[in-house]
C-alpha cells in the first residue's frame, strides 16, 4: 500500500500519521523545518479526549507527564464571580497542561518506533496537483511525492490552501496578548486555572495564568495593539510579574507576543487532500479550542482515509470529512468568537456593557452566567452528520453546563468509564474507550436481542466489527449504569467512538443499515469536492 503524505510534523499532523499506522496505512510526513522547535509553552491546554485520542496513538505519556488542573475561577478585579470543576469520568484526566513542544517531543517519539512512520523535514510543500488515482506534492527544493491521499496539517500559514484554491475568511484582533513562561512556587495555584478580568495590575484588560509540569506557569496579559516586548523587557515585565506573585522568585522561561485570528477554511476537503488543524482553522486561544479541535480533525481523517485505502468503506465516505469537521470548526468559531467580543468589544458601547455586566456579576453571583471567559474545549456531535441515524427516543439536548458530562444520543461520543474486568483480547485495558477504537463496536444492553453476536460481515465485508455486552465487562452491572445504556438497546459505536446509532429495538436490518450509513454508503458525492 503506498504512503498516506501527511503535510506538517506538529502535533496534529503527528497524531494523523500515528493513527494511519494504527490502521495499517503506511504515512509519509514531510515537514518544512529542519527540526522540532523546543521552545515555548505554545498550545498548552490538552481535554480528556484528546488525551484519549493520543493513549490510543502509542502518546499516553501526555497525560502520564502533564499536570491536572481541576478548577476554572473567574475574577473581576479583586471579586472571584464564580469557579467550576470538570466532571469526573474514565481513568484520565479531565485536562492536563503541558507544553507544546514537550507533546510534539512524545509524539515524535512514538512515531520513530512505528515502522510504519516516516519524517522527511526540511520539505517545505509547495504545489498540488490531483488525478482521478492520487496526488502528487511538489517541494520547495524541487522533489515530488505522489500518494493516494493527503492530510494537511501545515498551520496557519499555509500555502497549500492557496494551492487548493481554498479561501481563509475571518478576522484578526487588534488587540495583542503578552505570553509568558515562567518558573515560580506558587503555593494554592497549582491545580486551578484563573481569569482575572479588570485586574489592578492589567486594568481594562484581562490576564489569565495556567499551571504547568515542574512549578511552571503561564501567563497572558491582554496589552495595547502598539506594545513592544523589547521595551518591555527593561523592567516593565518584572513589573508585570511582580504585580501578580509578589516578591517570590521567580525565572521567565519565555516570553512572546501575539495577535489573535479567527478564521475558518471555507472547506476541510479538496479531492483528495483533506485539511486539519491551523490549516484549516484559527481560534483565539480562550477555551483552548485549537489543537483540542485539531487532534479530533485528525482522528476523523485517518480512520476514514484508511477506511476507504483497504476497501471497508466507499470513497464517498470522506466526504463526510467536511460535513463532520466543517461543523466543528464552525461551532469551535462561534464560541471563540463569542468570547472575543466579550474580552475584547468593538464599541465603546460594547466596553461599557461589558463593565456593567461585570459589576452586576461582582454584586450578584446570579448574574454570572452572562461572564464568557471562554468556553472549555469539548468533543463536537456529529448529531447532523449523514453518518448518524437520528433516534426520536435520544434527541440531542444541547450542550451541558461548562464541566458536566454530555447525555448520550446519536452523533455524541461515547462516556468513558472504568472497566472492572478487561476481556481476554486486551488484558491490559482498564477504561472502556481502550476497547472501542479498533473498528466499529456494537454495545448490547444486556437483555438486548439482535440475532447472533456477530454475523454482520455480509453487510460490509470484511469491516472490522465487535460485540460487547458492558454487563460482561463489570460484575455489579455499573458500566451500563455509567453508560446509560437502556434495557434492549444497540449502540453502534464509530471507531472515533462516537455513537453512529442507537437502536432502541434493534432488529439484524436495523443494524444492517446503521452499519452502512456509517460506512458512508449513502453519501451522494458533489461535484465540488
Amino acid at each position: 500500500m503506498d504512503p498516506v503524505v501527511v503535510i506538517g510534523a506538529g502535533p496534529v499532523g503527528l497524531t494523523a500519521a500515528l493513527l494511519l499506522a494504527r490502521w495499517g496505512v503506511p504515512a509519509l510526513v514531510l515537514e518544512r523545518r529542519p527540526a522540532r522547535e523546543a521552545i515555548g509553552s505554545r498550545s498548552i491546554c490538552q481535554q480528556r479526549d484528546v488525551l484519549d485520542i493520543w493513549a490510543a496513538a502509542g502518546a499516553g505519556a501526555v497525560a502520564d507527564e502533564g499536570l491536572a488542573w481541576t478548577t476554572a475561577r473567574t475574577y473581576f478585579r479583586g471579586t472571584e464571580l464564580f469557579s467550576w470543576r470538570f466532571a469526573d469520568a474514565g481513568t484520565l484526566p479531565a485536562c492536563v497542561n503541558i507544553s507544546q513542544s514537550r507533546t510534539e517531543a512524545i509524539l515524535e517519539a512514538a512515531a520513530a518506533a512505528e515502522d510504519l512512520v516516516e519524517i522527511r523535514r526540511g520539505r517545505e510543500v509547495t504545489g498540488v496537483e490531483q488525478d482521478g488515482s492520487g496526488v502528487v506534492l511538489r517541494c520547495a527544493d524541487g522533489s515530488a511525492v505522489r500518494a493516494p491521499y493527503a492530510i494537511a496539517c501545515s498551520g496557519g500559514h499555509a500555502g497549500i490552501r492557496d494551492a487548493l484554491g481554498i479561501a481563509f475568511p475571518g478576522e484578526t484582533f487588534a488587540d495583542r496578548f503578552l505570553i509568558v513562561d515562567l518558573r515560580a512556587d506558587l503555593p494554592g495555584w497549582e491545580h486551578e486555572r484563573r481569569f482575572y478580568f479588570d485586574p489592578p495590575w492589567n486594568p481594562g484588560r484581562q490576564v489569565l495564568i495556567h499551571p504547568c509540569p515542574g512549578s511552571r506557569y503561564r501567563i497572558d496579559w491582554q496589552v495595547p495593539p502598539g506594545f513592544s516586548l523589547a521595551d518591555e523587557m527593561g523592567g516593565g515585565l518584572d513589573r508585570r510579574v511582580r504585580q501578580i506573585i509578589g516578591a517570590r522568585p521567580y525565572e521567565v522561561t519565555w516570553a512572546s507576543v501575539y495577535t489573535f485570528q479567527s478564521r475558518v477554511a471555507e472547506r476541510m476537503r479538496a479531492g483528495r487532500v483533506l485539511l486539519a488543524g491551523d490549516c484549516a482553522h484559527l481560534y483565539a486561544p480562550f477555551g483552548a479550542r485549537g489543537l483540542n479541535s485539531g487532534v479530533p480533525d485528525a482522528e476523523n481523517a485517518a480512520w476514514k482515509i484508511a477506511f476507504v485505502a483497504r476497501g471497508w468503506a466507499p470513497p464517498a465516505l470522506l466526504a463526510s470529512y467536511d460535513a463532520e469537521r466543517g461543523a466543528a470548526a464552525a461551532e469551535n468559531l462561534a464560541v471563540t468568537s463569542a468570547t472575543m467580543r466579550f474580552l475584547v468589544p468593538a464599541t465603546d458601547e460594547g466596553w461599557t456593557a461589558r463593565r456593567r455586566a461585570l459589576e452586576r456579576a461582582a454584586a450578584d453571583p446570579a448574574a454570572a452566567s452572562a461572564i464568557d471567559s471562554g468556553r472549555f474545549a469539548e468533543p463536537f456531535w456529529y448529531t447532523a452528520s449523514p453518518l448518524t441515524t437520528p433516534e426520536p427516543s435520544r434527541p440531542p439536548t444541547g450542550r451541558p453546563p461548562k464541566g458536566a458530562l454530555q447525555p448520550p444520543a446519536p452523533g455524541v461520543i461515547v462516556p468513558d468509564a472504568p472497566l472492572r474486568a478487561a476481556p481476554p483480547w486486551a488484558p491490559g485495558a482498564t477504561r472502556l474507550r481502550e476497547l472501542l477504537r479498533d473498528g466499529f463496536t456494537l454495545l448490547l444492553a444486556a437483555d438486548a436481542e439482535c440475532g447472533a453476536d456477530g454475523g454482520f460481515e455480509d453487510a460490509a465485508p470484511g469491516v472490522p466489527l465487535r460485540v460487547l455486552r458492558p454487563a460482561a465487562l463489570a460484575a455489579t452491572g455499573a458500566l451500563a449504569t455509567a453508560l446509560g445504556l437502556r434495557p434492549g438497546e444497540v449502540w453502534l459505536v464509530r471507531p472515533d467512538a462516537h455513537l453512529a446509532a442507537v437502536l432502541p429495538r434493534p432488529s439484524r436490518p436495523a443494524v444492517i443499515a446503521a452499519l452502512r450509513r456509517a460506512l458512508g454508503h449513502t453519501i451522494q458525492e458533489t461535484a465540488a469536492q
